[in-house]
């Protein structure tokens, strides 16, 4: 019996000595931390992901896989070493992007003619490029009709008709509700484009309702939607984060 339970102690000392947590940081090539970061042990099939300052821990053995993948990034992996006590630094590259490539509208066999339909075909870019003209900035929209543009002119004498129309056949009204929902839908997809299903449903958050989770977090914490609009996806996923526990609440709640 004592030499049995000395046996599992020993089997119990050895499975922790082999196991250990690796942890570590992961950024891009300027250094800038990365999260959403999935994390894979591929030895043990153990997964995590990059928190918002872009640090990870996994449980591995020595000479295990650690693999690293996020979209928009080349996949890297490291093979740990002996001694798993030192922090690791992972960097991952961003994918190269296509070069949008040039059309010849006609193609003769004459190098000289063609590659002057080539300058000419690109000719706009190429000035903007060279003179520095501002490109149009937001969406392309019809703008809605405002109440004070339609307003201010009747008071000076002028009748704005189609202004006056929109207001009152409810048109400006649709006009903001849609672009809104659009815009909502927009800061959605972004969030979803660089983000895995795994990073909510770990936190208990339903697939098919990750959506509705990212629009009420923009709608709870307009601050994260912020973070969307400047492109900041570690800011926008630690406001997010603090809203896991208030949505699964009324998940909760729809339950019942």
């Amino acid at each position: 019996m004592k030499f049995g339970f000395s046996g599992v102690l020993l089997f119990s000392v050895s499975c922790m000595v082999l196991s250990q947590t690796v942890r570590g940081k992961v950024t891009d090539e300027d250094g800038i931390e990365l999260p959403a970061v999935t994390v894979i042990n591929i030895t043990s099939d153990k997964k995590t992901y990059t928190d918002a300052d872009g640090v990870f821990s996994v449980d591995a053995s020595a000479k295990d896989e650690i693999r690293f993948t996020r979209p928009g990034f080349e996949r890297a992996s490291i093979r740990t070493g002996e001694n798993l006590n030192g922090e690791l630094n992972i960097k991952l590259i961003r994918t190269a992007r296509e070069i949008e490539e040039v059309k010849v509208p006609h193609i003769t066999g004459d190098l000289t003619k063609d590659a002057r339909s080539a300058a000419k075909a690109d000719k706009g870019r190429a000035v903007q490029d060279a003179v520095g003209l501002p490109q149009p900035r937001g969406k392309m929209r019809e703008k809605p009709a405002e109440v004070k543009q339609v307003l201010i002119p009747i008071i000076l004498g002028q009748l704005n008709v189609q202004g006056m129309y929109d207001l009152i056949s409810g048109k400006a009204r649709r006009q903001k509700r849609q672009y809104r929902y659009d815009d909502l839908q927009e800061d959605i997809l972004w969030i979803r484009d660089r983000v895995e299903e795994d990073y909510f449903t770990k936190e208990g958050i339903p697939k098919e309702r990750i959506s509705e989770f990212i629009a009420f977090s923009f709608i709870s914490r307009p601050q994260s939607r912020t973070f969307v609009k400047s492109k900041n996806l570690s800011g926008a996923l630690l406001s997010m984060d603090e809203m896991i526990p208030v949505f699964k609440a009324r998940l909760q709640e729809d339950r019942r």
